[in-house]
Formats: structure tokens, sequence, C-alpha cells
């Protein structure tokens, strides 16, 4: 978890898997993450019709993107995770992934089935908010 940001959980709603909110009361960086898709380097889907793979591709890329920025998944303060699904079971399936590259970080997060995304045959996508104490 990033130097200055709090993560709030209890607060007498229902135990969740993430954190209902997050804190901060230092001066931050932001960095506001474009939704992360399951395209490899060549810009191509990865892993049609495979909701789990789709999320592993999501989750790296999305890695990636936030190194370049200078952050990592551990800096998320907000996610918002999309599947292309009105089936429960797929949207499960990308939030067990996604738990698992986020490594225990439970940031406040919004996971919702969606009817569809941009790119031919994608499933699944996040976006993302994270913050850095400033130099």
């Amino acid at each position: 978890m990033t130097q200055g940001v709090r993560l709030i959980r209890d607060v007498g709603l229902a135990p969740t898997e993430y954190a209902y909110a997050a804190v901060t009361d230092v001066p931050v960086r932001a960095v506001w993450a474009a939704g992360a898709c399951p395209l490899d380097a060549d810009g191509v889907t990865v892993c049609p019709g495979d909701v789990a793979g789709q999320t592993h591709q999501v989750m790296r890329n999305l890695a990636d993107a936030l190194a370049a920025a200078g952050a990592a998944l551990t800096d998320l303060t907000k996610t918002t995770v999309y599947v292309a699904s009105s089936d429960r079971a797929d949207l499960a399936t990308a939030w067990k992934v996604y738990r698992e590259h986020m490594d225990g970080h439970d940031v406040p997060s919004t996971l919702l089935g969606v009817t569809v995304l941009g790119y031919t045959g994608q499933l699944v996508e996040v976006e993302a908010v994270a913050v850095l104490p400033l130099p």
C-alpha cells in the first residue's frame, strides 16, 4: 500500500474482499489509467472466449502501464473491472484472477457485467486510479 493512503474497511457494512474507500491526507501524484484491455503487443485480442486468460493479460497490461507512469498495482486506490457477460460465473472468474494479481491489495473496486467492450472478442477490461506520494 502507498505511504499516506489508508484503506477503509470496517465501517459497519458487510464484510467484503475489498476496502470500501481509500483516503489520503498527504500531497500526492495521481495516475488515471485508461481501461487495460486483453491485447498483445501487436494489438490482437488474446485468449478469445477465455475470461481468465484475458484477465491475466489485462492485469499484466495494467501493471505495465502503471510502471511506465512510475506506479505499481500496490499504488492503486480505485479500480473498475468490466466483464462482457451476464453470467455471474464469468464475473467471479475475472474477479478471482484480478485478486491474484492484486496480491492482497484490496482497494475499493467495482465489478460489472456489461453487454459489450470495445475490441472484437474482448471480454475483460480494468480501469484504475493510483496515487503516489510526492517526491
